[in-house]
């Protein structure tokens, strides 16, 4: 077989891939949203669950999501851009990095269950906590963490040396040149694993049954009093989290309407998780402009 004709089998080849792979996304965003957007209302999003009776929403599950994944993502960023920071820049080749490197690997091909159970040992039993959004956002640290450090590694090794090189040509000091040559420019690929985090967390279910529970409090949403039992700011309460609510809904939920509830509340946490996505990938583009002084 001539080099041209292997060229053309590669390129359909791949080309197939790729359109398959769209294909099963689209058709399941297509699937979960045609059957749940009928079922979204503003009732829907903006009244309490309820337990037995028919016509309850997705309130506080939805606000709890967006809650843990913002206490999550403010203790695994800078953790994760830390330990990849660490990793590339200052890490001596050996066997102790080589050991840190597959500990990190190993972590990060931990099924969610386990670090829920490590959670509600750690974060529950240990601390005397029980179930709260913090050891719900602890757990998912533990969960995402290895993604952060190995993305944020990678995109620091992977710029030009000469960068830091000229950087450090003019003698500019080696944390200077991380923190105005290098992480600028590595900014769009930290951004793309901060959000491959974000995302793993908005849809995560096991890891949070062990840490952050099956239920939620009653909650009074005009009192924003962190420390107050019915605020929803209160890290240290129960909180169950849409992804959460889906499954129990799913397998255990006696109202009437649980299908209708489960497929509404299944096309609200697709459709968040797109907005974030994009929200998250508009900002990073301003935030990248500025810090490279790139008006493209």
């Amino acid at each position: 077989m001539n080099s041209k004709v292997a060229d053309r089998i590669a390129t359909s080849v791949f080309g197939l891939i790729a359109v398959i792979i769209v294909g099963v996304l689209i058709s399941l965003f297509a699937y979960i949203l045609i059957n749940g957007v009928s079922h979204i209302s503003l009732k829907f999003l903006t009244s309490p669950s309820s337990s037995f009776r028919e016509g309850g929403g997705i309130r506080d599950q939805l606000f709890n999501s967006i809650y843990i994944l913002v206490i999550t993502m403010i203790i695994t960023v800078p953790l994760g851009l830390g330990g990849g920071i660490y990793m590339a820049e200052y890490a001596k080749p050996g066997k102790v990095t080589d050991a840190i490197r597959s500990c990190v690997e190993v972590l990060a091909s931990l099924p969610s269950i386990v670090i829920g159970m490590f959670g509600l040992l750690m974060f529950v039993n240990l601390t005397g906590w029980g179930y709260t959004i913090i050891g719900g956002a602890l757990a998912l640290t533990v969960f995402n963490l290895p993604v952060m450090v190995r993305v944020s590694e990678d995109a620091i090794r992977n710029l030009p040396r000469e960068l830091k090189e000229a950087s450090l040509a003019l003698g500019i000091t080696h944390w200077h040149t991380i923190k105005t040559v290098l992480l600028p420019s590595a900014f769009p690929s930290i951004l793309t694993g901060a959000i491959l985090a974000a995302g793993r967390v908005f849809g995560e279910a096991a890891a949070l049954l062990f840490t952050a529970g099956l239920s939620t409090p009653r909650l009074n949403y005009m009192d924003w009093n962190p420390f107050s039992h019915t605020s929803p700011l209160n890290v240290f309460r129960p909180a169950e989290t849409l992804a959460v609510h889906i499954w129990s809904v799913n397998t255990s939920g006696l109202i009437p309407d649980a299908k209708e509830i489960s497929a509404g509340a299944s096309a609200v946490l697709i459709i968040a998780v797109l907005v974030f996505n994009l929200s998250a990938r508009w900002i990073g583009s301003l935030i990248h402009k500025k810090l490279t002084a790139n008006s493209k």
